[in-house]
């Protein structure tokens, strides 16, 4: 599925995510840098009802956000130092996990390990909108 949006239709990409994984499940959030994971990433906690300053954890690893929505960023550390501290476990919480900088690589490892997992690819439309490509892992 794709779609393109403004920040102010923002709950349309949030329905289609949340339509592919009711029950939950990771999104890996690819993207150039500034494309607006981070900002996909608050419309989805206001999406989920949560009211939490989302910021990006480019530094922290991880951020979570009630017992509902945990974010990461694997942009700086990567996907091997990533799954060395047993990320992929809390990739089994109930919830939704929302990943930038996600790759191909990890898609299949959570296909492998059975956990649900969306992708969404963001590119920039035009000044006002970004372009959504939204698919099953």
């Amino acid at each position: 599925m794709e779609l393109a949006c403004s920040l102010d239709q923002l709950q349309d990409i949030c329905s289609a995510i949340t339509g592919l994984l009711p029950e939950g499940g990771v999104v890996i959030l690819q993207g150039d840098l500034a494309s607006g994971k981070t900002t996909l990433t608050q419309a989805f906690a206001k999406h989920l009802g949560l009211n939490d300053a989302v910021t990006s954890p480019t530094f922290s690893l991880q951020q979570c956000y009630g017992d509902r929505l945990f974010h990461y960023d694997i942009y700086n550390q990567g996907l091997d130092h990533f799954l060395s501290l047993g990320m992929l476990e809390e990739l089994e919480r109930d919830g939704y996990h929302l990943i930038e900088w996600g790759d191909e690589s990890l898609a299949e490892l959570l296909k492998a390990a059975q956990i649900a997992t969306v992708i969404v690819e963001i590119s920039k439309a035009d000044e006002n909108r970004r372009t959504y490509r939204i698919n099953n892992a």
